[in-house]
Parts: structure tokens; sequence; C-alpha cells
């Protein structure tokens, strides 16, 4: 296993992308990722508190109030161009994998603080060398068309997700997003 850090998350034509780099190694691991998983990874990252919790902050809270932690997460397999990865719980000497969307796992890494490893046969086949990352693409990560990318903030994530909330017709949630938007808006005015 190859130790790695959160690089960063971008925004593509294609959705977003989180870089996994490797320590001691001069390799990123691109992979796609869901909006929601965007979203709770960017807030993570940028330390933008929220009045309340979303999944990933209940899960936190959860195995917090069971007394388990998230001792690591692994990358471990890419199977048809889809990442497989395990978080590895552990509670009084005892571990548990459980299976996991690499989304999901990053998020709750995050969340604890938690290592993240990466399969060398993963990063083999799927790592890049930094400079090819400037232009992810149809070379550089399995079953991904050429496309341009940028580091997108949590303020966008959720603009995007109003929109789409609109588009969808789920005023209640477009309220919502509307009053988070405000928020962080207020917090940057008074920054």
């Amino acid at each position: 296993m190859i130790s790695v850090i959160f690089d960063r998350l971008l925004f593509s034509n294609m959705g977003f992308v989180v870089l996994l780099k490797g320590e001691g190694d001069k390799r990123i691991l691109p992979i796609f990722i869901g909006a929601v998983e965007a979203r709770a990874i960017a807030l993570i990252n940028n330390n933008v508190k929220i009045p309340r919790p979303l999944t990933h902050d209940l899960m936190k809270n959860v195995l917090e109030h069971l007394e388990w932690r998230v001792k690591r997460i692994e990358v471990c397999d890419l199977r048809e161009g889809t990442f497989i990865a395990r978080l590895i719980l552990e509670k009084d000497g005892i571990e548990v994998e459980i299976d996991s969307r690499p989304s999901d796992a990053i998020a709750l890494a995050l969340r604890f603080s938690a290592p993240m490893y990466v399969d060398e046969k993963v990063m083999d086949d799927a790592g890049r060398f930094i400079a090819d990352i400037e232009s992810v693409g149809a070379d550089n990560v399995p079953g991904r068309a050429e496309q341009k990318e940028r580091e997108i903030s949590p303020l966008e994530l959720l603009k995007k997700d109003l929109e789409k909330a609109v588009n969808e017709e789920r005023y209640e949630d477009a309220a919502r997003l509307r009053d988070k938007i405000k928020h962080l808006e207020n917090r940057h005015a008074d920054n």
C-alpha cells in the first residue's frame, strides 16, 4: 500500500475529480466523484461549519458515539474503471473492514484525520505523474474524455446544487441551499 494525502478537488466538464497524492511517490491518483461527495469533501477541506450535520458528519458522529474510529481507508482495487475502497474501523483493538466508495471513504478519512492508502497495483494502473495532471483526460484516466478542470469552492458547489434544485422544482431544498449560500457569502464579506 502507498500512503497518500488529499491533494485537491477539481471541477471539470465531466464532473468532480479528487486527487490523492502519493507520499514519497511522484504520482497522483485522480478519482471522479459525485457532487454530494465533492461538497462533503470541499466543506471539510475548507473548514466550513454548517449548522446541521450532513451525511458524512452524521456518520462520524454515530461512529464516535459507538466508540469506533476510522483507523484508515484503502483504495484497494480498480475493476472495469471503477475504484473500490474500504474503511478500516477499530474499536478496542478489533478491526472491521467495510466496503465503500472511495469518495465516501475520503470524506470520512478527512473528518477523522485518518491515514489514506492506495494499493500499489491501483496506483500503477491509474496513477499519473504530477505533470500529467494538468490535463486529466482519456489518456490519463480510464474511461474519461479530454477535459479542463479547475478547483471549486464550497460556495460554487452550493450554487450548483441550488440551480439543480430549482430546475427539479425542489423548492424546499432550494430555500435551504439559498440560506446556506447567504450565510457563506456573509461570512466572506465579514472577513
